[in-house]
């Protein structure tokens, strides 16, 4: 947490920094906490509704740059780490895709030639799943 001397010495870019982020802080708001770190963080969690570790958060990084600098660095990191991530899964979900495509059309290929070198064991089969299917069917609409 900021203290009395760092907010004393920083005043006027703690002020507009605060009315930067927070539009609905007036001079008269800013000016009721002068000189006090805890009735700054009052003042504005008051007229905002943000949460007492927000502002003591936002105040920190006005007044330690490098702090800020370190959030930026990080979030850039994630950030590029997150990319990698999503062009990982898009690779992995085309070469799935692929291989889906490649086992289905290779179940086709054998269908064909089944119905091909068997077509009346074929004809049999389609014929009994057709009354099974209309038997089920028949059945489920009765109850």
């Amino acid at each position: 947490m900021i203290n009395r001397e760092q907010l004393h010495g920083q005043w006027n870019e703690v002020k507009g920094r605060l009315r930067e982020h927070w539009g609905q802080l007036t001079e008269n708001d800013l000016q009721m906490a002068r000189g006090s770190a805890e009735q700054l963080v009052g003042v504005v969690q008051k007229k905002t509704g943000a949460t007492r570790n927000e502002v003591e958060k936002f105040l920190d990084g006005i007044l330690d740059p490098s702090l800020s600098e370190k959030v930026a660095e990080t979030a850039h990191q994630y950030g590029e780490a997150a990319q990698h991530m999503a062009h990982e899964t898009a690779d992995y979900m085309k070469q799935a895709y692929r291989d889906a495509a490649a086992v289905s059309e290779d179940y086709a290929e054998r269908f064909v030639d089944t119905v091909k070198s068997r077509p009346r064991e074929s004809i049999a089969i389609a014929f009994g799943l057709g009354i099974a299917a209309g038997a089920l069917f028949f059945l489920g609409k009765r109850r």
